[in-house]
Parts: C-alpha cells; structure tokens; sequence
C-alpha cells in the first residue's frame, strides 16, 4: 500500500490540498498522512503581551487544530483510505521534506499562513517542490 503525505495548517490553500490528497489515496488504495507542523517563534526581545506559552501548549494546539480541520473537512480514516496524523515541530519545510522521505506523493497547498501575499507560490510549497524525495503536487485553492 503506497502513501501520501499532505501539509495541513487550516489555510484555505491546505485544505484544498487535503481534499485533493484524500480523494487521490482513495483513487491509488494508499494510506494518507495528514502532517501539521508548528515552530517555536525566535524572540530576540520578550513578548509585547506577556509570556510566551510553553512548547507542550504550541504542540497541543497544532494538533487540535489539525484534528479540526479533518473533522470540518469529514476526512476520518475508513478501511478504504486509513488516515494518520503527525504533528511535528521546525521549518515547515523541512519537516514535510524529511516525512515525505519513503512517500509515493508529497501534497501541499500554493498559500499557507506564512510568507508574503504577494508571492504565487509561497515559500513551504516551493522548497517543497524543490527538494522533496518523492513527487509534489501543489495544489491552488
């Protein structure tokens, strides 16, 4: 049974390629990884507004927002398309580059939450086309 990786961070972007990553692991009969990645920001002075919360708190909520958007999405693993989920912490990048290692397909959307609004392809979904072990497709909202 092959695998597909999909970036999820409850963009609009991400959720298209969610979708488009379901339907293509029923198609193929793979398993579909469902990946959220969240980073620990660099301060170079304390936060405007307090403290920042502890990692285990960041973790959580990407996860909880992860397990959000499947649910919104209806994607919930079935005996046609198992699902799994993985929450990782670094550069969104390269933590779906390393998870894709050993995949049959890398999907990720063209704009996430981060970058510059003014670029076409924002920066998680270039690198990833870049330097990905396997294919990407990157998928417009």
């Amino acid at each position: 049974m092959g695998r597909i990786v999909v970036g999820v961070d409850g963009s609009a972007g991400s959720r298209a390629a969610l979708r488009w990553a379901h339907e293509e692991a029923r198609l193929r009969g793979a398993t579909l990884e469902v990946v959220a990645v969240w980073q620990f920001p660099v301060m170079t002075s304390l936060p405007a507004f307090g403290a920042m919360p502890p990692p285990d708190d960041m973790g959580d909520e990407a996860e909880a927002t992860l397990l959000a958007t499947l649910s919104e999405e209806g994607i919930a693993a079935t005996d046609d398309v198992p699902v799994t989920t993985v929450v990782a912490e670094g550069a969104p990048s390269a933590a779906l580059i390393d998870l894709a290692d050993g995949a049959d397909l890398l999907v990720v959307g063209s704009r996430g939450h981060g970058g510059f609004s003014g670029l076409v392809l924002g920066s998680v979904s270039h690198q990833c086309a870049s330097h990905s072990p396997c294919p990407v497709v990157v998928v417009r909202s």
